[in-house]
This record gives C-alpha cells, sequence and structure tokens, in this order.
C-alpha cells in the first residue's frame, strides 16, 4: 500500500506524521493530535457542535473526547477501530457491543462508536 501526501501543511495544523497505522493517521489528520484539537480542523468542528448541543462541554466517552484520548495516543487502530473495520474480540467491538445492545440492536448514527470508525476510517464522522 503507498499512501501519498495530498499537499503541504497548513501552518495552524501539527503536521508531525503519528507513528501507527492509517487509522490513526487519518485521527490525526482529522484533528485529533497529541498537543490537542487543532484548530480550523474536522476536529474543532466537531468539539464546537457537540458543545453547542450538550449546553456548553463535551461529555466523557462521547465522539469528541474518545477521538481526542485515541489520537493522543495514537490508539485508534490498537482499541480495534481500523481501516478495514471494527476488529472482533477488541476495545471497538466491546463499545459496538454496548451500543448496539443499549439502542435496541443497532449503533446510532452520529453516535461514539460510529464517529470514531468513520473518522478511523478517512470519514468525516457523519458530520458535513
Amino acid at each position: 500500500m503507498v499512501y501519498k501526501k495530498t499537499g503541504p501543511p497548513s501552518a495552524s495544523v501539527d503536521s508531525t506524521p503519528p507513528e501507527g497505522t492509517m487509522s490513526d493517521s487519518n485521527v490525526h489528520r482529522a484533528g485529533f493530535t497529541s498537543s490537542g484539537i487543532q484548530k480550523g480542523s474536522l476536529a474543532s468542528r466537531m468539539m464546537s457542535s457537540e458543545a453547542r448541543t450538550s449546553g456548553g462541554g463535551v461529555k466523557p466517552g462521547g465522539p469528541t473526547a474518545t477521538l481526542q484520548e485515541m489520537g493522543a495516543k495514537c490508539s485508534t487502530h490498537s482499541s480495534g477501530f481500523t481501516t478495514c473495520g471494527i476488529s472482533g474480540g477488541s476495545q471497538a467491538s466491546q463499545m459496538m457491543s454496548t451500543s448496539a445492545s443499549s439502542h435496541g440492536g443497532g449503533t446510532p448514527k452520529g453516535g461514539t462508536v460510529a464517529t470514531v470508525q468513520s473518522i478511523s476510517m478517512g470519514g468525516k464522522g457523519g458530520t458535513r
């Protein structure tokens, strides 16, 4: 597999390549980094939206908090969120099972599991 840079990093983005796999790189590129959420990134837009929705803060265990924790530690892939899907027997599969059990058998669109998986695969986490 060959990964290409798509252009020069902007001055406001932490361009230090994360260690780990493509899913960790995708989370980092979305703006979830070891130095915090990057200004002007998808991560900052998600944080702002989640804070407005929840009345002023980002809830622990929510999509933004989970992605920031994984982005800071480059632990997205090792947690089981991969570019090929969720790994069986992983922390991610346990999260997905818990979410599905509490939502009648499916994981909700925009929920933590769906959002983390989307961004780890290079998507936008359900945002437009």
